[in-house]
């Protein structure tokens, strides 16, 4: 099977579960603001990893829901994709937008101290005279 259909899938599948993901009601997974990261397919298309980002709630109930919505979301799937075989589902976290905003915040700790522009070329031309009158005395 080719790279770039392997490619679509993957693509088709995330906009699927995302829009289905709107639609659970678990309240799980509807109160938390659980939302579709990315979906990785294999390339036999019989396995399907969906990655999900929350905001609220506590990370083993919202696995739990997600377990037990796993079978609406395949029926869902299998409606609105058209594959010979539906893949079998699971559900990771997707930690990399938490680990986004601790490195912003230990970014936007750091202050910047910079010169003035008229300072920095007043220092440059006081070097450049010092240095030329150096080598004058010598």
């Amino acid at each position: 099977m080719a790279k770039y259909r392997q490619g679509r899938i993957n693509e088709e599948m995330y906009k699927e579960a995302a829009q289905i993901m709107r639609t659970v009601k678990d309240p799980r997974i509807s109160g938390a603001f659980v939302s579709v990261t990315g979906v990785e397919v294999t390339p036999d298309l019989k396995y399907a990893k969906i990655f999900y980002s929350h905001l609220h709630g506590e990370p083993k109930e919202i696995a739990k829901g997600l377990k037990a919505a796993n079978g609406y979301f395949r029926t869902q799937l299998a409606k609105n994709l058209n594959l010979r075989v539906t893949p079998e589902l699971t559900f990771v976290e997707d930690s990399s937008i938490a680990y986004g905003a601790k490195i912003e915040k230990i970014i936007s700790g750091f202050t910047y101290t910079t010169q003035p522009e008229d300072e920095t070329a007043e220092e440059e031309k006081d070097e450049a005279d010092n240095s030329g009158s150096e080598s004058e005395n010598e």
